[in-house]
Order: C-alpha cells, then sequence, then structure tokens
C-alpha cells in the first residue's frame, strides 16, 4: 500500500477515534447529569471511550512515527468538530435571557 494512502487512511481513523470519543463524552454528560448514579456513568464512560481510542491508537500508528502524527491531528479536528455540531444543538440559558441587577 502506498504511504500517503497510508497516511489518509490514519487520518480517518484518528477523526472516526476523536468522533467516539468526544461524541461519547458529549452523551455521557447529556446522561450523566440527569442521572442518580451520575459519578457511575462519567467513571464507566471514561473507561470504555480511553479503552477504545488506546486499542485504536496501537493499532493503528504500528510503523512510523508519521503516522501517529496524522492520527493524532485526525483526533483534534474530530474534537473541533463535535465541539461545534454539539454547541450549535443547545442554546446556553445564561445567553437566551437577561438579568437585570438593577434595583
Amino acid at each position: 500500500m502506498n504511504e500517503a494512502l497510508r497516511l489518509v487512511l490514519a487520518l480517518v481513523e484518528g477523526l472516526f477515534l476523536g468522533a467516539v470519543f468526544f461524541g461519547g463524552l458529549w452523551w455521557t454528560v447529556q446522561k450523566g447529569v440527569s442521572s442518580n448514579g451520575s459519578a457511575l456513568w462519567f467513571f464507566g464512560s471514561f473507561l470504555v471511550r480511553m479503552s477504545i481510542v488506546l486499542v485504536g491508537f496501537y493499532f493503528i500508528t504500528r510503523g512510523p512515527w508519521q503516522r501517529l502524527i496524522v492520527c493524532l491531528v485526525g483526533f483534534v479536528i474530530a474534537r473541533l468538530i463535535v465541539t461545534r455540531l454539539t454547541q450549535s444543538a443547545e442554546t446556553p440559558t445564561y445567553l437566551a435571557k437577561k438579568v437585570s441587577h438593577a434595583p
């Protein structure tokens, strides 16, 4: 397989791992805040997400170090995309209403 193709594949896989990690984080926050067992949600989700990402990085980056860098770039790009998508989905309540503290 061509090295340029392997780098593109590492970028796509990094995007996927980042989407799984940060999308899972967003989902966990949504479920954990309204749950009675929020500590279990956050801890369990952290273990699952971190395991998936670490195993993914291990298998993706076997070989040249350039694949690791490209995979990490994809991971960071996915973070930016997920952050953008989740911010546009919700309007913060503190911006929605204006509070006046004047007597």
